[in-house]
């Protein structure tokens, strides 16, 4: 389906509705990412809600997940929209999201070609490369570099997500301050609004977690479960430190 048609259609998010492990696919339970332990052959991800947010401690799988996703989607898994490859990651970033994608089905209503994969990590080379492509053409380029690192993520999320597509961030907060969250908080909600965005994001952030009415699950070694945003950990870890930020680093210092 091409970009011209994506902007036709007028159904509502979400667009992607499922994904699951095709059993079959996998050649090596003991190589990663398939010894994940949620990537079990039942492994179900159902998409109910136009935001989905994911979180979990590091090392759980969420990167690795949304890599996967991705790909299903027709990003690299570096970073970027459909056709980018603005990254030479061969030999920095393991393609463990294009493996785990070549296991996973996907149900689409309808399947929708626009859009963007944020990574924190890849953001520079992915605008320095949006620079040069637009200068080669005769455009002026966005320069998102010349703003600081918060403000540079943001004038790219603002121009990059006003129009149908599925986005997927993989930790946006990283670069933004608690002022710059609630920014991000603004930007999802015009995008929520819309009806024709679909978000699906790994965070670390409660204050990103709290969105009212996105689906909240958590991902642990027992695989992905519904929580609500004071069942997590980030948010019990906050709310004692805010309770007694100095007694609780203390506390922390000495264990």
């Amino acid at each position: 389906m091409s970009a011209r048609r994506d902007r036709n259609i007028r159904l509502p998010a979400p667009y992607l509705r499922r994904i699951w492990l095709d059993a079959g696919r996998v050649t090596d339970r003991a190589a990663y990412p398939f010894c994940l332990s949620y990537l079990r052959d039942d492994f179900e991800l159902s998409f109910d809600r136009s935001i989905t947010i994911i979180a979990g401690e590091n090392g759980t799988g969420k990167s690795t997940l949304l890599e996967g996703i991705a790909v299903l989607a027709g990003y690299d898994e570096a970073g970027g929209g459909k056709g980018y490859m603005p990254v030479d990651h061969s030999k920095a970033i393991e393609k463990m999201g294009g493996q785990l994608s070549k296991a996973l089905r996907a149900a689409w209503l309808p399947k929708i070609t626009n859009g963007w994969f944020f990574r924190a990590e890849s953001f520079f080379s992915v605008a320095r490369y949006q620079d040069e492509v637009n200068m080669e053409y005769g455009g002026t380029p966005p320069d998102y570099l010349s703003h600081s690192h918060g403000e540079g993520f943001l004038r790219f999320f603002e121009e990059r997500c006003q129009e149908q597509g599925i986005f997927i961030f993989d930790e946006p907060e990283s670069a933004l301050s608690p002022a710059r969250q609630i920014e991000f908080l603004k930007l999802m909600s015009r995008m929520d609004a819309a009806q024709n965005c679909q978000i699906i994001m790994a965070t670390h952030s409660p204050m990103l977690m709290a969105y009212p009415n996105a689906r909240l699950l958590r991902l642990s070694k027992s695989g992905l479960e519904p929580v609500t945003i004071e069942e997590t950990d980030h948010y019990k870890v906050m709310r004692e430190f805010c309770a007694d930020p100095v007694a609780f680093v203390q506390s922390a210092m000495e264990k």
